[in-house]
């Protein structure tokens, strides 16, 4: 099985159903408590507080969270830095998650254009 880190994006793509994310489902998936609270925000806004709770107790039962470490806060704000210079904006837990994926040497599984030509990145859309 490969191992993905699966940034907010990816995850509401597997939970939605969406087919070109479907063989993900069957991977191993990690991702970090901010995408966790990214995902949070976008269901608590779309379904309400208990179903975003009910949802994110389901999501906790098929992806691990991996813990941030201080050099992947940097390594996230320094690629923050330089892609905005490239006129890209990416969110501080986007680049942190990217951040995460290339420490731990693994593809970073999102649908995100502001990713597309990035070493290391699984894109799909």
């Amino acid at each position: 099985m490969t191992h993905y880190y699966a940034d907010t994006y990816a995850l509401v793509e597997i939970l939605k159903g969406n087919p070109v994310y479907e063989r993900y489902a069957k991977d191993v998936l990690l991702t970090s408590e901010f995408n966790i609270l990214e995902l949070a925000y976008a269901l608590a806004r779309d379904y309400g507080s208990r179903t975003a709770l009910e949802i994110i107790r389901a999501v906790r039962t098929f992806v691990t969270i991996i813990e941030a470490r201080d050099e992947d806060y940097v390594r996230a704000s320094v690629l923050r830095l330089e892609l905005r210079k490239q006129g890209k904006n990416i969110s501080l837990i986007d680049a942190l998650g990217y951040a995460i994926a290339r420490r731990l040497s693994i593809p970073f599984l999102t649908g995100d254009q502001e990713f597309e030509n990035l070493e290391g990145v699984e894109y799909v859309r």
